[in-house]
């Protein structure tokens, strides 16, 4: 279970790595259901970045794989190509998505998104191992 308290200290350990970084973001934290728990928008961050941040955190807990891991495999050719038009469009096959794991069970699932995808990923990282 990702309760509202994980999911703050979730926000809060991605939003230091962002701020690290120097690139603001949109942080979302999805529970087991895939269903938003929390979302942080910074200060600047883009608004066309908060559903797909909000999709990624989907994204990572629908199938259970990093959405940097999900989008080798649905490159033209790929085993889960197409897979970016299915669930109503929500699924994110780019980096910024990472599942939660609790007693090796994926739980939950943080996404962010509002910098390149190697910034998106090691926000979601940042905020994922402070849930572990």
């Amino acid at each position: 279970m990702v309760t509202l308290e994980d999911a703050r200290k979730i926000i809060a350990a991605a939003e230091k790595k962002a701020k690290e970084l120097g690139q603001p973001m949109n942080i979302a934290v999805a529970d087991e259901g895939g269903n938003l728990v929390a979302h942080v928008r910074m200060d600047a961050a883009w608004i066309g970045s908060i559903d797909i941040s909000i999709n990624k955190a989907f994204t990572a807990r629908a199938f259970d794989i990093s959405t940097k891991d999900l989008a080798t495999q649905s490159q033209s050719g790929g085993q889960f190509f197409g897979i970016h038009v299915s669930n109503g469009g929500r699924v994110m096959i780019f980096a910024g998505g990472v599942p939660l794991k609790r007693g090796g069970k994926v739980v939950g699932a943080v996404g962010v998104s509002g910098g390149s995808g190697e910034q998106d990923h090691a926000v979601a990282e940042a905020g994922a191992k402070a849930f572990g």
